[in-house]
């Protein structure tokens, strides 16, 4: 007996193994390791499809683009204050996070997306210096980490 193409393309897929896209959680801390005012962890790598979960374990944190840090093509977007949020991560590149209210404490994150760029990372000029900070430590990790 003699299968068809159609037959073989269908069994091939059905037994090829589907890669799921993964949930990351990042936890939003009054105090964490790092200091005051952190997400946990502070950075991450992740495929494009992933998606975070963004927990705040006290009142008044919450999770939104960094204006100037965000990939060409990315939408930006801004959870609600003391609420768990969710959000897929879809076009390659860096990211930067930020807790609105706790910017100036420097309660930021970088996620990286895929495959970043070659070209050197340009920080936004207007950040808060404890911001600024952090986000260079972070590239530093992130760098390090390849």
């Amino acid at each position: 007996m003699s299968l068809s193409p159609v037959a073989v393309l269908l069994a091939g897929l059905l037994l090829t193994p589907v890669a799921a896209a993964e949930v990351f959680e990042v936890k939003m801390l009054n105090r964490g390791a790092e200091g005051a005012m952190v997400y946990e962890p502070d950075h991450l790598r992740i495929a494009p499809g992933d998606t975070v979960r963004f927990v705040p374990t006290h009142a008044s944190h919450n999770a939104a683009t960094l204006p100037g840090l965000l990939p060409q093509g990315a939408e930006a977007f801004k959870s609600k204050l003391n609420q768990p949020a969710e959000q897929a991560f879809d076009v390659p590149g860096l990211y930067g996070i930020q807790c609105i209210p706790h910017l100036a404490m420097g309660m930021v994150m970088l996620i990286e997306v895929g495959e970043r760029s070659a070209s050197p990372v340009s920080l936004p000029d207007n950040l808060p210096a404890r911001a600024r900070s952090r986000l260079e430590a972070q590239l530093s990790q992130l760098e390090a980490e390849r």
